[in-house]
């Protein structure tokens, strides 16, 4: 006979791991697709459950017994549930190592093109010396990861 609470607590942990699913997969498409700005509304849903399912691993890989008491077919849907997860997880950090790179080398390319511009030195003033180009003041810095 199945306890009430677990099967509770079971039901609750698949409806986290299938919409955490969902919204990592939303992320992961619109990175795939070159429009993060398309996953930017579901950011904070998914930070906020992340969190929350970090919590219920760490609390489940401590006493897994937890989950004792749950009908088959329910642990069979949440490792299905966690399997596809596993799987979305995958997908969604290679989108955004990609995206990391992309950017990257957007802002590497872009400091380059500044820096060629502004490497034009004055011409030589009356005295000898270099006159120095009127941005000359302006600095630029680059950090190399985004």
């Amino acid at each position: 006979m199945s306890n009430p609470d677990v099967v509770v607590r079971a039901e609750a942990l698949v409806n986290l791991t299938e919409r955490l699913t969902e919204l990592l997969a939303h992320q992961a498409k619109a990175f795939e697709s070159r429009r993060p700005h398309e996953a930017a509304d579901t950011i904070e849903e998914s930070a906020k459950l992340a969190n929350i399912y970090r919590h219920e691993s760490v609390r489940l890989k401590r006493d897994p017994s937890v989950l004792n008491g749950a009908p088959p077919p329910l642990r069979a849907r949440l490792l299905r549930a966690t399997e596809a997860f596993d799987s979305v997880l995958a997908r969604h950090g290679r989108a955004l190592e990609a995206a990391k790179s992309i950017t990257e080398g957007l802002v590497q390319a872009i400091a380059a093109e500044v820096a060629a511009q502004r490497g034009s030195v004055g011409g030589y003033g009356s005295s000898g010396e270099r006159n120095a180009p009127a941005d000359a003041g302006i600095a630029i810095a680059l950090n190399r990861r985004a």
